[in-house]
């Protein structure tokens, strides 16, 4: 989580002003949608490792004075959260998912969102490779249930032949590299 994290807070930092009302790689989302998304799962998440109840239905528009550092410090207590072994144990309240998976859904948001504001906003992004190798098989496992849920938006697309795995990441996530 933390080696995403170096990864998508440059990118969020990176974002210019005049880029907020910009389209991104999620239909559902411009880039401003996108940053309060992700300012709402590492809020969230810091109280998912303590299993408090997921709660994500009300995403408030954390883009003002200040956003960039913000987002900075609460991606910082997001990992310290995690950082605490016994994050990892037991099940969550509410979803009633392992901890260990709710955990790997904040590292998806870290690492496919960091992407995703990346390309809306043409930044570089490289993904820390233990990121993807801990995520790939925990997205073959789960897009089909996210999908029923609500939870992924994008439908799976086709991997183009002798993809990467970040490319194959991407394409569980209903992406295109």
């Amino acid at each position: 989580m933390a080696a995403a994290a170096e990864r998508t807070v440059p990118v969020v930092r990176g974002v210019r002003d005049e880029q907020l009302d910009d389209a991104t790689p999620c239909a559902e989302f411009r880039v401003r949608d996108l940053l309060n998304h992700l300012f709402q799962v590492v809020v969230v998440f810091q109280g998912a490792a303590r299993r408090e109840p997921l709660d994500m239905s009300n995403t408030p528009d954390s883009i003002a004075e200040g956003w960039r550092d913000r987002f900075a410090d609460e991606t910082e207590r997001m990992i310290a959260a995690w950082s605490d072994p016994d994050a990892l144990e037991g099940v969550s309240a509410g979803a009633g998912l392992p901890q260990a998976m709710v955990g790997n859904l904040a590292l998806a948001d870290l690492t496919i969102h960091g992407w995703d504001l990346a390309t809306a906003t043409a930044q570089p992004y490289t993904p820390h490779d233990g990121a993807v190798e801990a995520l790939l098989p925990f997205m073959e496992q789960m897009a089909p249930t996210g999908r029923k849920l609500g939870a992924f938006k994008n439908e799976v697309v086709e991997a183009p032949p002798g993809a990467g795995e970040f490319e194959q990441l991407l394409a569980l996530s209903g992406r295109k590299a």
